[in-house]
């Protein structure tokens, strides 16, 4: 294109350059805690984590100060696999404390601690996770509502002629 010149972005209705897209820079709180909002379906995993001081683990918070590892939490092998995922593909694993506060059914707690690789991409925007956009971009299913008169929400009762 003429008059265009090397590194800029040719517009299609003249709007000028383009910007690059920025990496999102996000601070820890006061505390040190960097937070992460994870849904699947109708469960909801709220993620905090920090820079571990000794063992750095993966707790799941059932109570206010009872805590649960991720082995005793979770009884099924995949969905101890979908929780840790993001931690041993960056590297980071046994170096950050990780507390997870999850709602909903086992299987979805597991698929939305995914929240896990969101607070890691804050906490290092350049880490492995953020090019991995299945980890970071919400799910788009949510379950339907259950219809009244019938005992689910697809399911019907069988079809009686007479």
């Amino acid at each position: 294109m003429p008059g265009a010149e090397l590194g800029e972005c040719s517009s299609v209705a003249g709007r000028g350059r383009q910007r690059p897209p920025q990496a999102r820079v996000v601070n820890a709180d006061k505390h040190g805690w960097w937070w992460a909002v994870g849904r699947r379906k109708n469960a909801i995993a709220r993620v905090r984590m920090k820079n571990a001081d000794g063992r750095g683990t993966v707790r799941f918070q059932k109570a206010r100060k009872k805590f649960k590892t991720v082995d005793e939490y979770f009884t099924e092998t995949e969905d101890r696999t979908d929780v840790m995922a993001p931690l041993k593909v960056t590297g980071i694993e046994g170096k950050m404390d990780i507390i997870v506060r999850a709602g909903g059914g086992h299987t979805r707690q597991a698929q939305a601690t995914r929240a896990i690789a969101r607070a890691l991409r804050d906490y290092d925007p350049n880490s492995r996770t953020c090019s991995v956009s299945t980890a970071t971009s919400p799910w788009t299913t949510v379950a339907s509502a259950q219809k009244y008169g019938q005992p689910g929400a697809r399911k019907r009762f069988q079809f009686s002629k007479r």
